[in-house]
């Protein structure tokens, strides 16, 4: 599998939207997926449409009156039919040739590639995406499809062991797992399904998957993609429904091999805990990866350029709303700095524009719904009384009748305060002030969470200190705690933050996969 599966990875180029071919065709794209609000999408489960009589509609969270798409609710027996037909393809998907599926993986990459405006204004509408952050999403979701193709020809075939007996020829295999459950997020709708769902195609594993319920005509689009690209209509079944109706089941179907989730906490908990029960006719240990959130936090040292970490707090906190699992919601500074970083921090917060997301003069939109809207707002509720809230809240003037909340920035925030503790996933920023260095690291650490982090310093051994004792999976040093790349930044978090699954990276797919050692008695 010489030349163009092995050419050397590069990451998507993000667009350029202050060129005016490139607004035009954005603007053109608004107006085409608009025009598409409403429709009706099926269930798809081995190749069959199917339409149900309870529906899912998902609506704009810059307007929530327009309906973006309506959708089946699948019930928990389609649920259950999914999984046993993917069950019942594995072993014919399993057995292709693994170039074939990389070659339809990299088609993917490619029709994502040239429809990535239409892509892009989906995210616009359906997940309340700026154009910037759409336009990010849909080139990592390419970076996934182009990354994962590649990597899967690296581990495709059989490979000498590293040690070779007398006598013998030793080697390893790479074998698929089996059927897989698709749980992504929908803050992500798109990069973190397509990452999940082709890392299990490619590595020969059949899927059932299940879209987050806010966004889950993006996973409709998906899905028509991974169909013209060519994979066989039986290798994955597409189920949205609620988690109480079929999510369980998803994780407990004793045909289940492996759960692939991203999203809250508290939900990959109850799948690791119910994946870890065997079911009777089981016949393995589920394997479980998952990605669950984060309480990230920037450390911004005494000695340090203030003005870079200002910014880099300010893109990290309020970026797509701080909606990413990956933002920070922490900023503990050194004393030294504390007063002067608040005061350039305010202003440059409030000049941010909020607005509806289609509108590209607006650096921020809405969070995802009214129920996060509400989580919301009672954290600033409990924040301000457990610190000083010096810019924004839930009675600021909002746009429209979107889902809007200005960024809110509360300082001088004690440690065990909940704000400090527990990840809230919106546009909240709770400021720390630190003794020293060595003490934000302690305050950094103290966590339930370990997924990404960041220290602006100018000293070569502070620096050094948070290589050493920053207990994060992704760690960045004098840039923002946010825009993991592809190849570059492999990401997954430690403690509750998940499996560390280093998505993007040499070591995800194997993840997905099994190892066979194999030794034959030669001569």
């Amino acid at each position: 599998m010489q030349t163009q599966t092995q050419a050397e990875f590069r990451n998507e180029p993000l667009t350029d939207f202050s060129l005016p071919a490139n607004r035009k065709a954005m603007e053109q794209a608004l107006a085409k997926v608009r025009a598409a609000f409403g429709k009706e999408y099926d269930l798809i489960i081995a190749g069959e449409r199917v339409r149900t009589a309870e529906k899912l509609k998902s609506v704009n969270p810059s307007k929530p009156s327009e309906i973006v798409g309506i959708h089946q609710k699948a019930t928990p027996e389609l649920a259950t039919r999914a999984v046993e037909s993917a069950y019942a393809y594995f072993r014919e998907w399993s057995t292709t040739k693994p170039e074939d599926r990389v070659a339809k993986v990299r088609r993917v990459a490619q029709l994502i590639r040239e429809r990535k405006f239409e892509m892009d204004a989906w995210l616009v509408y359906e997940a309340g995406k700026t154009w910037p952050e759409a336009d990010a999403d849909v080139s990592e979701a390419i970076d996934f499809c182009e990354y994962y193709a590649r990597d899967m020809a690296r581990l495709a075939g059989a490979r000498p062991a590293e040690v070779q007996m007398p006598g013998e020829r030793d080697e390893i295999r790479y074998l698929p797992l089996g059927v897989g459950v698709i749980i992504p997020p929908w803050n992500f709708p798109l990069a973190i399904l397509v990452g999940m769902t082709t890392a299990a195609l490619v590595t020969g594993n059949t899927v059932v998957i299940k879209p987050s319920s806010e966004t889950p005509t993006i996973g409709a689009q998906f899905a028509e993609l991974l169909l013209e690209a060519g994979f066989p209509d039986k290798s994955f079944n597409f189920v949205p429904g609620s988690g109480a109706a079929i999510g369980d089941l998803l994780v407990q179907h004793p045909k289940t091999r492996f759960v692939a989730f991203t999203g809250s906490r508290d939900v990959g908990l109850r799948i690791n805990e119910l994946a870890a029960k065997h079911q009777p006719g089981q016949l393995w240990i589920k394997r479980v990866i998952a990605e669950m959130g984060g309480k990230d936090a920037i450390v911004v040292d005494g000695e340090v350029d203030l003005d870079k970490a200002v910014d880099g707090v300010l893109a990290s906190a309020f970026g797509y709303q701080g909606q990413k699992c990956s933002a920070c919601s922490r900023a503990i500074v050194d004393a030294r700095v504390y007063d002067s970083f608040l005061e350039k921090l305010k202003p440059k917060a409030e000049a941010l524009t909020m607005g509806a997301s289609d509108d590209p003069a607006n650096f921020m939109g809405p969070v995802i719904s009214d129920s996060a809207r509400k989580s919301i707002t009672n954290y600033i509720e409990v924040g301000s009384k457990e610190g000083r809230r010096i810019t924004g809240g839930a009675g600021a003037a909002s746009p429209g009748d979107g889902y809007f909340i200005p960024p809110t920035i509360i300082a001088d925030v004690d440690s065990k305060a909940r704000i400090f503790q527990e990840e809230i996933f919106g546009p909240v920023l709770a400021v720390t002030k630190a003794k020293n260095f060595e003490h934000a690291l302690e305050l950094a650490n103290d966590s339930q969470y370990g997924l990404t982090g960041a220290v602006f310093s100018n000293n070569p051994e502070h620096i050094r200190q948070a290589r050493d004792q920053f207990f994060v999976g992704n760690l960045y040093l004098n840039r923002k705690c946010t825009g993991a790349m592809v190849g570059a930044h492999p990401f997954g978090g430690f403690n509750l933050s998940g499996t560390d699954s280093k998505a993007g990276g040499p070591d995800y797919l194997l993840l997905f996969l099994q190892a066979k050692s194999i030794a034959e008695r030669v001569g």
